[in-house]
């Protein structure tokens, strides 16, 4: 390319051509040449060296001038630094590469100029002109296109040194005939003369010589010598890998050319200075280039993140520490399956995401992995096994969680490996033909783990209620192993083990084995090893017969009969075959049909069917949504028809079980966007219409929309009290609020995900081929009478009722109403005063006139209910109701219609925040009385407390003051009383005790141990249960509880707690054995962690736990520093050149510990406040930690020294973690998109303090670890973060880290900043040489 020149600057490159010229005739001496020609230039002001002047030289040369001499003069050019060497050389290759074959000779000396020139660029970067060099030698080889960068001087260097490799490799296979079969044909560089004539190129072969014959097979062999010198090199090494890591399809296409190279080429074979196998191990050391020198320089922590592996070590101690690695997988767990909140989101992506996190952070094999993960899984399973009863079971949503939940985050973290494994293989285009679905290595690490988790026996027996099904597992697999057939077609859940001459014990190992296989990811084979056969197959028969009815029956086609009904209901389906084929009977068959189909799929398919759970619950909830039928006509909706079959299916979804199990696997949306149209329909159907269900029990249009509508109300934050949603500084903006408007948007994100997302392919491959996703989104104004309830709702919680009017035909339904309520009641006919919304006396019309004018839609009742409850509680609290009736009324009311349940929860709990009602004293002659065992309960939540380390003195109650409690809170107290305590009132006390809980939690001491003490009267077996609900109060107004709640979870996680069960440390210390009743006489000790676990959503003011977690983290790192480690070591400490050193295993010790704190306090951060907190520790909490000056150290000397440095690498680590927890290593995922913003202004705050614009009030020394720690974690563990990243920002920080000498960290840090920053990263290795 030639360089446009202005007209007065043509003279002085004329002059210099005339110059050359004449040298080259007079055959001078080339230094002598040099010397006028830089006297010429410098006399023109030209600066040196000039790009101008590289064109000429070259344009010089080739063709017209390719004489010895004309290349001397180039040569010496070079050498005195006239001509910038980079632009000569490449100017060189676009014109002698593709001419080589001609011009062997330049070839040569173009190769020898690379060999002088192309392994040195500091006086290029240095050089004053480095832009416009760079810039030349983009428009020269066009870098910027072929590559794909969109600033022309960001990462040209590394471009330029990537392409003087490409051409070279090209070249060299097309020297050798190579190229035309080669498998990358994308990436070409030019490797033929362009312009030259047919004829010229076959005078040209006819004057082939053998001088000109060697020469070129000389040229071929050193061109890949040269690519070898290019990978070996120091520096270009370096700047290669950076090409590597940001331009990785130019790279794989290189990769491809050099492997088929090493194959194929005879001048690589014939090579004395380089060998196949060595280009092969310099190619694949490339990975380690950057990475192996720039791993932590802080060699304390680098040897903590090469932890041992888990299979590796034996001994209590080495089981503690391993189990410490996965401690957020085990509070994960243990807190995804608190019954008391409903997530939106799946448990299946968070802990996807959450187990790759911590296999980056522990930087252990998938093996250990997956082992620690079955390990915890395991753990949640145990810690249910004997659990106190009470009325929110969790053994089913436990074993849920480990057969369903955790198999699909294993099976997504398979195929995703996989489907890259795959991806690269049909994008390989040497692979074609080849087979593509070959195990990967995850898939070979599953095995190994769960032939490993025979060894933790102790974690493998099974709970009481699935000890069957584990031993139908084991039969199986016995069966299978042995060759037993059976008869009248296999299904191994209708065997019955009376059939079988042998026990078979199972364990947890047989069904996670049964899980695993029933997802693909393993095969039958894994029967050999999971059998446990034992010698014992000589004893099994060769053909088992059998006769029991089932599923088998079923997908025969025996018809649903009451005992195959109730076989299918008790018994989980194992194949989706089986439950599309309920499904297909539901959507296609008689009425009668339909319910006893809704009635199998709300079965134990439901709860225990964990290989098809998923699909279970698409099936009911498409089901929920049928389809406009063909003859339907008339403007009433389709819906009403199916009402007794949408009721049953209502009614078995509604466990406290079913609706935990639904929102693990992330379905509540989609839950919620098909209840809606239902409670659309049904509350504005009068009901006079009824049907019978087949047990005879009848059915109007209101319980379909009361089980549809309490449902719905269950899936958000519906049980929370008023004040957390309307007072800022509350747990609202920290905590996802789930509403109805929420709900709709994350349906709508899911389905627009699923159909836009390439990820989703391989989940979608799982669900079942008759299920269709709905086709658009809906949105909260599309139900315009739920909508109005709703706003209602909200405006009962913010204000005081008025508008109603008198004569309104609202009015008239609060007459009605409340003459139904009081219909029992001898003293019906006394009028109640009107209240200040005015509304009027109840008329005492008789019960006939009541009926027909309740004869209404469901939500004309749901509007004039708050009225009525305004009524009823006015004249209770004027003594013209007495509280006994006011509960029957509302008992009445809520039988009536029990969606109403929603508006008496919401209607109490406000008028309960206001406060102005009088208290009610519950002396048991007016208002039930807890005093038979309220001093008991209050006794017993001290207990709990005290055995955690809290200790509240102000519990007292204060001798012998009555029992009071908020008029509206005793009402709703007494309502929940009357309810039996059956299957049948379940679905309703659901709705109301979370918001009695709540409630009572907010309000002052002792109201909510009053509530445990009532209910615990009327329910005794739920004591416990109760009494261990009570105790969150305490937490909700008391942050010193709080405080030494967290500080009981960091001393015995670590082992500090002078407590004998605490000794040891870990998970066993932190959650211990769940919660139960394990002794006689009273409940046991609770251990720190499970209650935390169940109160943080109680914690007032969730903003200061963040900063508690930061406070103890650091007194923690002092504990370890001082007294954490063994006796006898702390002599040991040497000082080094990173601050300090000291035995091998005290330090790794104390390393180790640390980290487990840090570990702790992020999974604490984030399970307490979610994503918001998170950001705010990383935004506003550490840098106000850093800013801020902190006392003394309590030592000096070494030990100071040491707490400095642990504690800088804590907090690093409690960083790190607790952002990767809230959003992720991934480049991508549903919760990363304001995680660049996070990880930006954090960077921001670090590069602002090294550069002096911030002053720091921390130790230096902290200060230093921290930054060091926090650059180096991202850097190995979630190099992904930089990118979005600002790049200006990476490089303050990369100059801030090179100040420290950190040389290394600081171009690890730039490495992974994308292309944007790979240009600064390479001018920082030739400026380094590093």
């Amino acid at each position: 390319m030639a360089m446009s020149v202005q007209p007065n600057e043509q003279s002085l490159w004329d002059c210099v051509l005339e110059m050359t010229k004449a040298a080259q005739e007079k055959n001078s001496d080339p230094i002598v040449w040099a010397v006028q020609l830089t006297s010429t230039l410098n006399s023109a002001g030209v600066p040196l060296p000039s790009t101008h002047l590289a064109y000429v030289l070259i344009s010089h040369i080739c063709w017209d001038n390719h004489v010895p001499i004309a290349w001397k003069f180039l040569e010496k050019a070079l050498h005195v630094g006239i001509v910038p060497p980079c632009l000569v050389l490449a100017l060189l290759s676009s014109r002698v590469i593709p001419n080589r074959q001609l011009h062997p000779a330049a070839y040569r000396l173009y190769m020898e100029l690379l060999k002088q020139h192309a392994f040195s660029f500091l006086s290029l970067v240095n050089g004053s002109n480095y832009s416009k060099i760079m810039k030349s030698i983009d428009e020269v080889l066009h870098l910027s296109q072929i590559f794909g960068l969109k600033v022309c001087e960001s990462g040209i260097l590394v471009a330029y040194v990537f392409s003087v490799v490409l051409q070279l490799l090209d070249a060299s296979l097309d020297d050798e005939s190579l190229l035309e079969i080669a498998p990358e044909k994308n990436f070409r560089w030019p490797t033929k003369p362009q312009d030259t004539k047919m004829d010229c190129l076959d005078i040209f072969n006819v004057k082939r010589t053998e001088h000109h014959e060697g020469l070129c097979k000389a040229n071929t062999t050193m061109a890949i010598e040269l690519v070898g010198e290019f990978l070996q090199n120091k520096v270009t090494s370096k700047i290669l890998y950076l090409a590597c890591q940001n331009m990785p399809l130019h790279w794989e296409g290189f990769v491809q050319q050099l492997k088929f190279l090493v194959m194929k080429s005879t001048a690589l074979r014939n090579s004395k200075h380089i060998t196949p196998d060595t280009l092969l191990q310099l190619m694949s050391g490339m990975h380690s280039v950057l990475s192996g020198e720039c791993k932590r320089t802080s060699k304390e922590v680098h040897a903590i993140i090469n932890t041992s592996s888990l299979i590796s070590s034996s001994g209590q101690s080495n089981v503690t520490t391993q189990s410490a690695l996965w401690l957020p997988i085990d509070l994960f767990l243990e807190d995804a399956i608190n019954g008391s909140q409903v997530a939106a989101y799946s448990s299946i992506e968070i802990l996807t995401g959450l187990v790759k996190a911590l296999q980056a952070f522990n930087g252990t094999s998938w093996l250990d992995t997956f082992l620690g993960l079955w390990i915890a899984a395991l753990r949640l399973v145990q810690r249910e096994r004997d659990p106190s009863e009470g009325p929110v079971p969790r053994l089913d949503s436990c074993l849920s969680m480990l057969l369903s939940i955790t198999t699909l985050a294993v099976a997504d973290i398979i195929e995703e490996d996989e489907s890259e494994l795959i991806e690269e293989t049909e994008h390989s285009p040497s692979s074609h033909g080849q087979e593509k679905h070959a195990p990967g290595d995850r898939r070979k690490d599953l095995i190994a783990s769960l032939q490993l988790l025979g060894d933790y026996e102790y974690l493998l027996t099974p709970p009481q209620s699935v000890r069957s099904i584990a031993n139908q597992a084991a039969a199986k697999a016995i069966m299978f192993v042995s060759g037993v057939t059976v008869g009248n077609g296999y299904h191994y859940e209708s065997v019955s083990m009376n059939d079988l001459p042998i026990n078979c014990p199972g364990n947890m190992r047989h069904l996670i084995v049964e899980s695993c296989i029933a997802r693909n990811l393993l095969d039958t084979s894994a029967y050999l090893w999971s059998a446990n056969v034992n010698g014992r197959s000589n004893q099994i028969p060769r053909n088992v017969n059998t006769q029991t009815q089932g599923w088998s029956s079923l997908m025969k086609g025996t018809p649903l009969t009451p005992a195959l009904i109730n076989a299918l209901i008790a018994t989980p389906a194992s194949s989706l075959a089986e439950i599309e084929k309920v499904y297909e009977i539901a959507a296609n068959g008689s009425d009668d049909e339909k319910i006893s189909t809704a009635m199998i799929l709300c079965g134990a398919s439901l709860v225990r069917g964990w290989s098809i759970q998923e699909n279970t619950i698409l099936l009911i909830i498409k089901l929920l949504s049928p389809e406009v039928p063909a003859v339907h006509s008339g403007s009433e909706s389709h819906l009403i028809g199916y009402a007794p079959f949408l009721y049953v299916l209502l009614v078995g979804i509604s466990s406290v079980d079913c609706v935990q199990i639904l929102a693990l696997h992330g379905l509540v949306p989609l839950l919620a966007g098909a209840l809606m149209p239902i409670c659309e329909v049904f509350g504005s159907s009068i009901p006079n219409v009824s049907w019978t269900l087949p047990t005879g029990e009848g059915l109007s249009s209101h319980a379909v929309f009361s089980s549809a509508f309490t449902l719905l109300l269950r899936l958000w934050r519906f049980d929370h009290p008023p004040l957390e949603q309307v007072v800022g500084h509350m747990a609202g903006p920290l905590k996802s609020q789930l509403s109805p408007e929420y709900l709709l948007l994350v349906r709508n994100s899911m389905l627009a995900s699923c159909r836009k997302s390439p990820k989703n392919e391989f989940k979608t491959k799982r669900f079942s081929k008759v299920l269709t996703m709905p086709s658009g989104p809906i949105y909260l104004d599309s139900f315009p009478k739920f909508k109005f309830w709703y706003r209602q709702h909200q405006e009962c919680i913010a204000s005081t009722l008025s508008g109603l009017e008198h004569g309104t035909p609202v009015h008239q339904l609060v007459d009605a109403l409340l003459n139904m309520m009081l219909r029992k009641i001898n003293r019906s006919g006394t009028p109640l005063t009107p209240t200040t919304s005015g509304s009027t006396n109840s008329s005492g019309s008789g019960v006939e006139d009541v009926s027909i004018r309740l004869t209404v839609p469901a939500w004309d009742i749901l509007e004039a209910t708050p009225f009525v409850l305004d009524a009823a509680l006015t004249a209770c609290a004027h003594g013209r109701l007495s509280p006994r009736e006011l509960a029957t009324g509302l008992k009445e009311l809520a039988d009536f219609l029990p969606a109403t349940l929603a508006t008496i929860v919401s209607y109490f709990s406000a008028e309960v925040t206001r406060g102005i009602w009088k208290p009610a004293f519950m002396n048991g002659t007016d208002w039930p009385s807890p005093a038979a065992n309220l001093t008991s309960v209050e006794q017993q939540i001290k207990k709990i407390l005290a055995a955690t380390g809290v200790d509240v003195p102000s519990l007292e109650t204060g001798g012998s003051s009555p029992a009071t409690l908020p008029l509206p809170l005793a009402a709703l107290v007494s309502l929940t009383i009357t309810y039996k305590v059956d299957k049948a009132s379940e679905r309703f006390l659901t709705v109301v005790a979370p918001a009695l809980s709540s409630l009572a939690i907010s309000c002052p001491w002792p109201c909510m141990s009053i509530i445990a003490s009532l209910w615990a009267q009327k329910a005794k077996r739920w004591s416990d249960f109760l009494v261990f609900s009570a105790s969150r109060t305490v937490f909700h107004h008391s942050s010193d509880a709080v405080v030494q709640l967290l500080r009981s979870c960091f001393t015995s996680t670590l082992g500090l707690s002078s407590s004998h069960v605490c000794s040891n440390g870990g998970v066993g210390a932190l959650l211990g054995h769940g919660f139960g009743s394990h002794l006689s006489g009273g409940i046991s000790p609770v251990a720190p962690g499970i209650l935390y676990l169940r109160v943080h959503q109680s914690v007032r003011d969730v903003m200061f736990v963040k900063e508690e977690i930061v406070s103890l983290l650091m007194h923690s790192v002092r504990d370890i520093a001082s007294g954490g480690l063994p006796r006898g070591k702390s002599e040991k400490l040497k000082k080094t050149k990173y601050g300090l050193r000291c035995g091998q295993v005290s330090l790794a010790g104390a390393m180790m510990r640390v980290k487990n704190a840090a570990s702790l306090g992020a999974s604490l951060v984030w399970m307490s406040g979610g994503l918001c907190l998170v950001k705010s520790l990383i935004t506003e909490t550490l840098p106000s930690w850093f800013i801020s000056v902190h006392g003394p150290e309590q030592e000096g000397g070494e030990s100071g020294v040491m707490v400095a440095l642990l504690g800088g690498y804590a907090l690093a680590y409690l960083a790190v973690l607790s952002v990767s927890f809230a959003w992720g290593v991934e480049v991508e995922s549903r919760y990363s998109k304001k995680r660049p913003m996070v990880i930006g202004a954090h960077l921001e705050f670090l590069a602002s303090a090294l550069d002096g614009k911030i002053s720091l009030g921390c130790d230096a020394a902290t200060w230093r670890a921290y930054v060091s720690g926090f650059v180096s974690l991202i850097v190995e563990c979630a190099p992904t973060w930089m990118q979005g990243v600002n790049v200006d920002v990476l490089k303050r920080l990369s100059k801030g880290l090179r100040q420290w000498n950190e040389k290394d960290l600081a171009l690890a840090l730039l490495g992974i900043g994308g292309v944007g920053a790979m240009g600064a990263a390479a001018e920082l290795i030739v400026e380094c040489g590093i």
